[in-house]
């Protein structure tokens, strides 16, 4: 029986509510399951120096997990002086992904960063900070536009994120820990409002799987996809 008594094609409960952070330009609290993810995005006038005078803007992201968003408190790597490979690696991911749904070119030599704290994981973190991700940069730009920072609007595609994997040789979606820490196959799928796929991060950990596999893990991935997208513009729309 997986939590929440879900089937191997449902998700967990999935729920965004925006403007937890009074001093953040967008802010969401993103709730997938039990784990939780605080959001922030900060319109920023100062673009990487090789972006400078070409008009272009940039986004980019951080992430982090507080001491005691695992089982395990873990140690803040503020004190031992650098970040992780692993947290290097998910901020890049988390701003590659942001990227794709912007026209950098409309965004005036304005950088937007964005943070993503994870308060509580029980897996997927990686993809909750894109979904809710996108949700806050969507109502960055929203302000933006408001206060006349660009001209045009220069978000080009909701952008949504969701794991996957292969569990005692099942196909299942959106792994929490206890599935996470023992798969044969974990995924991660990074996608469009159509389905384009922006990333995608597949790794055997147990077993080796083939490219069937790989397609079936993407099919149950796009059947899911529209109900994250619907939970993103149901946030939005609170506004």
């Amino acid at each position: 029986m997986r939590s929440y008594k879900r089937g191997n094609a449902d998700i967990r409960p999935l729920k965004i509510k925006t403007d937890i952070v009074k001093n953040a330009d967008g802010s969401c609290m993103i709730e997938i399951g039990d784990t939780k993810v605080i959001c922030t995005a900060t319109i920023d006038d100062r673009t990487p120096i090789w972006l400078r005078g070409s008009g272009k803007g940039w986004l980019t992201a951080e992430y982090g997990m507080l001491p005691r968003s695992t089982n395990e408190r873990m140690f803040r790597e503020a004190k031992s002086g650098k970040q992780s490979g692993r947290t290097q690696e998910i901020q890049r991911l988390i701003g590659r992904s942001l990227r794709a749904s912007l026209d950098l070119t409309q965004m005036n030599e304005k950088q937007i960063l964005i943070d993503c704290d994870v308060i509580q994981a029980d897996g997927g973190t990686r993809t909750a900070s894109i979904t809710g991700g996108w949700v806050v940069l969507n109502l960055c730009i929203q302000k933006m536009m408001k206060y006349g920072l660009i001209k045009r609007n220069p978000l080009q595609s909701q952008i949504a994120a969701i794991s996957c994997g292969i569990l005692d040789s099942e196909i299942i979606i959106d792994l929490d820990y206890e599935e996470d820490s023992s798969a044969d196959v974990d995924a991660n799928f990074v996608f469009t409002k159509n389905f384009d796929l922006i990333e995608v991060q597949s790794t055997a950990e147990q077993k080796i799987f083939t490219t069937e596999e790989l397609i079936k893990m993407l099919d149950i991935a796009k059947k899911t996809s529209n109900q994250i997208f619907q939970v993103q513009k149901d946030a939005i729309s609170v506004k």
